[in-house]
């Protein structure tokens, strides 16, 4: 199959790490990414991931689902637990619905279902690393302009990080621009769409549970009672709204 070579962003050798126990695919990825630009190391497996990381990490992880031995979630929620933040893509044989909101619960940036066009890959993968790649320059510009205090909770947007106290909060980077776009439009009821498009640009598909899923991560980090949200509020039958004292919209 002849892959045409997409004008993408600037990878300057962003380093992946592919993980996919299907021979065919891995080497297709292997082969097309590093087109592209991408420095790119692919496994079949999960079984050595933390010394992988360790000896040489990459900028973003595409992992499969259904891996020999641990599988996709399980590596995706021990990564999340750990507080490490690198971003994944999830791939998966199975399309279902379930499937992907699973996968996102477990603290995957995106999801995308088996067979795909590579160029698809290409254009997530670059999404991510566009929301990824603020300059230390530009991010220090914006230390003091870009803090959003509500509650005890403190939103850096100069770092990129939440904190309660001293005390710092892992996000995901979809996690991290979807409360940066709520804590910027205080008390502005916004709409699934109009949110999965601030938070994640014109890359963007519609798929509204992936909002309801990261809305509901965010919910468990920052609400005393997820089940009765104070800062992010719902607005039915519309989408959300972030109300930063707690209080009624």
């Amino acid at each position: 199959m002849q892959l045409a070579k997409l004008t993408a962003m600037d990878t300057s050798k962003k380093k992946l790490l592919v993980i996919d126990d299907d021979p065919r695919l891995r080497e297709l990825l292997l082969r097309y990414l590093t087109e592209q630009g991408f420095d790119v190391d692919a496994y079949a497996d999960a079984s050595q991931l933390e010394k992988r990381l360790q000896r040489n990490r990459p900028h973003l992880l595409i992992l499969d689902l259904m891996l020999p031995g641990e599988d996709g979630l399980s590596v995706c929620r021990k990564l999340r637990a750990l507080g490490d933040n690198l971003p994944v893509i999830m791939l998966t044989a199975r399309g279902d619905e379930v499937d992907r909101i699973v996968g996102l619960e477990m603290g995957a940036d995106d999801y995308l279902a088996k067979p795909f066009n590579p160029r698809e890959l290409l254009a997530r993968i670059n999404a991510i690393l566009r929301r990824q790649a603020a300059t230390p320059a530009l991010a220090a510009a914006y230390v003091e302009d870009e803090s959003y205090e509500f509650g005890p909770f403190r939103l850096d947007a100069g770092t990129r990080k939440l904190y309660r106290g001293d005390a710092e909060i892992g996000l995901t980077h979809a996690e991290f621009s979807l409360l940066k776009v709520l804590a910027q439009h205080p008390r502005h009821p916004l709409s699934r769409e109009r949110l999965m498009e601030l938070a994640r640009g014109k890359d963007h598909d519609s798929f509204d549970r992936a909002i309801d899923v990261q809305i509901s991560r965010l919910r468990k980090l920052i609400e005393t009672n997820a089940s009765e949200p104070k800062f992010i509020q719902t607005v039915w039958g519309f989408g959300y709204v972030f109300v930063p004292d707690g209080g009624n919209r």
